[in-house]
């Protein structure tokens, strides 16, 4: 007969291993304490599945040179997911898929703040861009399109 105690610790090892498998890596975001839209990107993530972890800060300027960001890629906020970069309101889908593919890229970027981008859902849409760069070489590339009729 198994004890008690030994079904316990069974079920406790396997919930504690299980997770893993299954859970996406946190999104580290840094934004201006002021800013709204970088708050609904967040939540947009959130309701897709991410954890993220907001950090305020009055200098983002510091932040995009610390990680690479050059004023071509700029946008409001900048964040860090498994080692990628993540600039501006870039769709959960597209940094999943990165996450998915792991491409030689330093990371990804929706430069400026397009209206319908996520975060930025104002009523009106945009054609935008989400754009890709390496470490070695800043020009970026499109790595998906968003187009509205």
């Amino acid at each position: 007969m198994t004890s008690p105690l030994r079904l316990t610790l069974a079920g406790a090892l396997l919930a504690v291993t299980a997770i893993p498998a299954w859970a996406e890596p946190v999104v580290e975001m840094h934004k201006d304490p002021n800013c709204g839209c970088c708050t609904a990107w967040a939540e947009h993530l959130e309701a897709e599945g991410f954890e993220v972890t907001q950090h305020e800060t009055r200098d983002m300027r510091a932040v995009k040179i610390e990680h690479g960001v050059s004023p071509e890629l700029a946008s409001c906020h900048t964040a860090v997911v498994d080692g990628y970069v993540i600039e501006g309101h870039v769709p959960a889908a597209d940094i999943r898929r990165l996450l998915d593919e792991r491409p030689d890229l330093a990371g990804l970027a929706v430069p400026g703040m397009p209206h319908g981008s996520p975060g930025m859902e104002t009523g009106r849409q945009d054609d935008y861009a989400v754009l890709g760069w390496r470490h070695d070489d800043r020009t970026p590339a499109i790595f998906t399109e968003y187009t509205h009729d």
